[in-house]
């Protein structure tokens, strides 16, 4: 599987989130990492840092070595894993499986998607749930997603293979470089059923961290499905 996020991504990656907001995702999560959280896609630790602060024992598991080497310039009190979120296994269980910022779209297959569920199903108690942000599928062709002096970013999408691919076009030193990152988008629907493939059950969704109502007009969503108790 290819790393997208090395090198200069990586170096620039907390840079170039820095306007997202991190206490609502953690305000969401804490409450149920209480028997621990486990991150898919940890990345720099963007999120996974704030949490444990709050007391939470976190693990993690990203497949970019750059990006883990981000998060260890910070901390190296949470241990991570270096693979595949389909098929890396971290030591013990967790009340809590999370992945954010559209991160489940890396997997560029369904088998690869439904893949994620098992493995996070696996690292869960009883009881525990999997947490997923993501968008909504845009159906128009081409969209810009991005516009300022220094970036410009256009989302493709072809709808008859649900792959997208995000063209980042970026000002650095004087110059312009380009950088297209392929996903997968899936629906709500799919996600529920990748989600019953693995033997979880929604409990809740939303239109964003702070809990407001998901409608037909939302253009994300946070799901939480829960794996049944015992």
């Amino acid at each position: 599987m290819t790393d997208w996020f090395a090198g200069a991504v990586a170096e620039h990656y907390d840079e170039n989130t820095a306007v997202m907001p991190i206490e609502p995702v953690v305000e969401f999560l804490a409450p149920l990492g209480d028997g621990g959280a486990l991150e898919l896609a940890i990345g720099t630790g963007r999120i996974a840092l704030p949490l444990a602060a709050r007391g939470v024992r976190v693990a993690g598991i990203d497949l970019s070595p750059d990006m883990v080497a981000q998060l260890r310039r910070k901390s190296a009190a949470i241990p991570v894993e270096i693979g595949d979120m389909t098929t890396t296994h971290v030591g013990g269980t967790f009340s809590l499986v999370y992945v954010v910022f559209n991160s489940i779209n890396n997997l560029t297959t369904q088998d690869a998607q439904v893949a994620c569920f098992e493995n996070a199903a696996r690292h869960l108690v009883p009881g525990g749930c999997f947490v997923v942000e993501v968008g909504i599928p845009n159906t128009r062709r081409l969209e810009v997603f991005d516009l300022s002096d220094a970036h410009v970013g256009v989302d493709e999408y072809d709808a008859d293979t649900q792959r997208l691919v995000s063209h980042h076009f970026s000002l650095r030193d004087g110059h312009w470089t380009r950088a297209s990152v392929p996903f997968r988008a899936v629906s709500p629907a799919e996600l529920d059923l990748m989600a019953r493939l693995a033997g979880l059950l929604l409990r809740e969704r939303w239109s964003d961290w702070r809990r407001k109502l998901f409608t037909a007009e939302s253009t994300r969503h946070v799901s939480v499905w829960e794996k049944p108790a015992e």
